[in-house]
């Protein structure tokens, strides 16, 4: 199905969860958090009608977001009934990593097709200090987990923040000449929460991509520099591996935007970056019938936005990035 603009929507993103075992500073406050009560979140059987109708409609592609979805006891689960839906072509998950070497084998079977691991540097002092909670030898652990599942082509994601990071891209493009993984550096994105560090701390992709360049040498485009999912990708010469640059503020791609978000406690989100909702938990829980999911999700696409306001100055903020599920 295709959206006022022309845009072919056929991608979910589905929060399990905003929990999560990380405190990223650009994310997640240490203190003071509250969270979804777990009956207000999605069960699984809720989930699975969910994406039985968002099929219907045309979604072909399943991500499993958090938090951190992989604290959810049931994620196998999950996984193993996402896959079993006629129309669905991939599962995938973005996660921190940590809980793989125990349950990366589990979700291969169940059906998940890869993993985006999320993690922003190679040094451990760096990691402590921008994920705090963090670890490098969990995260590596989960990626080499995750390789020996087969849940392969792995991502690394690393959100780039000034004073924090901003000199993790080149070591971690270096990867890339050995491994056949994607590198993939993201830009802050101001909304609710910890705005002052979005704002403040903020690094665009073209700096990144300058400063890796400047240490590795060029970078040549992938795709004939045309978008892969949300990254521009590009590699270095003779790399196994590619660098990509997912470039929200600086180098907008939601002309080609393809997706809606589905939070944990039952709203579809219309952009990640704008307040706009529609609520598929009281349809669920008022004896909704599947036509009626399959309609919120029609109403859902012809109503999608042509793209976020950020150089207007409008945030979204009724929602953190772990509430909304990435």
């Amino acid at each position: 199905m295709k959206d006022g603009f022309g845009r072919e929507i056929d991608y979910l993103r589905v929060s399990l969860t905003d929990r999560c075992n990380l405190r990223c500073v650009y994310c997640m406050p240490m203190h003071g958090l509250t969270f979804v009560p777990n009956p207000e979140l999605l069960s699984a059987d809720e989930l699975e009608k969910v994406v039985r109708a968002a099929v219907e409609v045309g979604f072909k592609k399943i991500r499993l977001t958090g938090g951190e979805p992989t604290l959810r006891q049931d994620v196998v689960d999950i996984v193993e009934r996402f896959h079993r839906i006629d129309g669905i072509e991939q599962v995938v998950m973005t996660t921190n990593g940590y809980r793989l070497p125990y349950i990366a084998d589990d979700l291969a079977r169940a059906g998940l097709t890869r993993v985006n691991i999320h993690v922003d540097s190679l040094n451990k002092e760096t990691i402590s200090k921008i994920m705090r909670l963090g670890s490098f030898d969990k995260a590596w652990a989960g990626i080499e987990a995750a390789e020996k599942a087969g849940l392969t082509p792995i991502k690394l994601n690393a959100v780039i923040t000034r004073g924090y990071n901003d000199d993790a891209a080149v070591e971690m493009s270096r990867l890339t000449l050995t491994k056949p993984w994607q590198i993939r550096f993201i830009e802050l994105m101001p909304f609710a929460g910890p705005t002052e560090i979005q704002l403040e701390h903020y690094v665009s992709s073209d700096e990144v991509k300058s400063r890796i360049e400047r240490e590795l040498g060029p970078l040549f485009d992938v795709n004939g520099g045309e978008l892969e999912g949300e990254a521009r990708v590009y590699r270095l010469a003779g790399a196994e591996g590619t660098v990509g640059f997912i470039s929200p503020v600086s180098n907008s791609y939601c002309d080609g935007c393809n997706r809606l978000r589905l939070t944990a406690d039952g709203r579809v989100r219309l952009c990640l970056l704008s307040d706009k909702e529609i609520d598929f938990r009281a349809t669920l829980r008022h004896g909704g019938t599947h036509q009626d999911l399959v309609e919120l999700f029609k109403r859902a696409i012809r109503t999608k936005p042509v793209g976020h306001q950020l150089k207007n100055g409008v945030f979204a903020e009724n929602r953190t990035m772990s509430q909304i599920g990435g």
